[in-house]
């Protein structure tokens, strides 16, 4: 089985390289001139998607095939402040370097919106902005001229009170996304609320792929296990790209759904041992909170285990040669 890790949007060792820079909404009102406030909002936008490029080349240089964009490229998009505000043609060049270079080196790449995105809402205004903010990550994606194999994951979301209503909800509104955002929807289990089983049948249900998160599995497990899910996990997964799971490790004993700096070695390979039986090709992405060093790290702790074998700075084989 080959696999390829990936890290979440910062590096550690790039330096003056965040792709998230912003201004705050107070910031933003205090500058009398709104035209002006949004010429700036779009320069360090700019600057944001020239820092996604640098952190691009150096993952090249360090042969990680797999990233995730910042959901903040675009400062204050989406907020009342700036309403009717249309930066993308300004953006254009931007995103379509970064596209091109994504292209070119036939990376992975995706965008994680955030918790506020949830499908199951009652809420009508919440349903609304998380429809508004699904099609601002995909139009960020359409910019740099990326197919269908560059993805927004998200999670169901919240049960409130009610699971199997809260569930339904999920299926009915994501019904009624536009096609080109089903399209590329990936939906991931929490640790809080549906579980790897329940995020299956949904994924089973609405036709997109699963992204297994194996720590949220670890503290929200539910009934089954992963030996039990694995294989039908992967089916939802095309030919088109390698299925693909998050990786991370807990905070603490007393902080177990935490993300820890670094991830543990040892239990990932007990995952592998789980995966290999199902798949040839696995892609992982690290939520480590030493990003790119996390990876760089787990690189240098798997060289020396049994069954592993180094493909490039952040690839391995995995199994019996």
């Amino acid at each position: 089985m080959i696999v390829r890790f990936g890290y979440v949007a910062m590096s550690m060792t790039v330096k003056n390289a965040s792709p998230s820079k912003t201004m705050t909404a107070t910031n933003f009102e205090k500058l009398a001139d709104r035209e002006a406030a949004l010429r700036k909002l779009e320069r360090i936008a700019e600057e944001n998607l020239a820092n996604t490029l640098r952190l691009l080349r150096h993952n090249r240089a360090h042969d990680v095939k797999m990233y995730r964009f910042s959901s903040k490229l675009i400062p204050l998009i989406g907020h009342k402040l700036v309403e009717g505000w249309d930066p993308f043609p300004r953006l254009e060049e931007a995103f379509r370097a970064i596209g091109d270079y994504v292209k070119q080196h036939q990376m992975r790449v995706s965008f994680h919106p955030d918790h506020f995105t949830v499908l199951s809402t009652p809420r009508s205004e919440v349903l609304q902005s998380s429809f508004e903010d699904l099609d601002r990550h995909v139009r960020m994606l359409e910019s740099m001229g990326l197919d269908e194999t560059a993805m927004c994951n998200i999670h169901i979301g919240g049960t409130y009170g009610n699971k199997e209503k809260s569930f339904a909800r999920f299926l009915d509104n994501f019904s009624k996304l536009s096609e080109r955002i089903r399209r590329r929807i990936t939906l991931e289990n929490d640790d809080k609320t549906f579980t790897a089983a329940e995020t299956l049948q949904a994924c089973q249900r609405v036709g997109v792929p699963m992204v297994l998160d194996i720590h949220h599995h670890m503290v929200n497990p539910g009934q089954e296990t992963i030996d039990q899910l694995w294989p039908d996990i992967v089916k939802t997964w095309s030919n088109t790209l390698p299925p693909k799971i998050h990786a991370s490790s807990p905070k603490s004993e007393k902080d177990p759904r935490g993300h820890a700096d670094f991830v543990e070695v040892d239990n990932m390979l007990k995952f592998f041992q789980t995966a290999v039986s199902s798949c040839d090709r696995l892609d992982v992405m690290l939520e480590a909170k030493q990003k790119d060093e996390a990876l760089f790290r787990l690189m240098e702790e798997l060289k020396d285990k049994p069954g592993v074998r180094v493909l490039d700075q952040a690839s391995i084989a995995f199994g019996k040669d």
